[in-house]
């Protein structure tokens, strides 16, 4: 996995409390950082409701697969993709039946 330099802001509070938990742990700013989030996302992955807001998002087109499987895990993804082209071929064959009847 690659990694990319992200800038984002933080109250001096947490960005003090970090560099001491640096210094502590004999790490860099960085890599507490990254644990925080880790642990994060390791917590909230186990909420329902978060992985639900994730199927949403990826049914939406509003993030790729790759992204969901990384959530809900690959056999999880690949259920819920399965069904993203079942809804998605519905509602095409909607539209299809819309336009025949309006023809008729």
């Amino acid at each position: 996995m690659g990694t990319r330099r992200v800038n984002f802001r933080l109250p001096d509070e947490l960005v003090e409390k970090a560099d001491v938990a640096a210094e502590v742990s004999h790490a860099d700013r960085t890599e507490i950082v990254k644990e925080a989030l880790r642990e994060y996302l390791a917590e909230v992955e186990d909420d329902d409701r978060f992985r639900e807001a994730v199927v949403d998002l990826y049914l939406d087109d509003e993030i790729g697969f790759d992204v969901l499987k990384s959530f809900v895990g690959r056999q999880d993804a690949e259920s819920v993709r399965a069904s993203k082209s079942l809804l998605d071929d519905g509602a095409e064959l909607a539209v299809d039946l819309a336009a025949l009847d309006d023809e008729a």
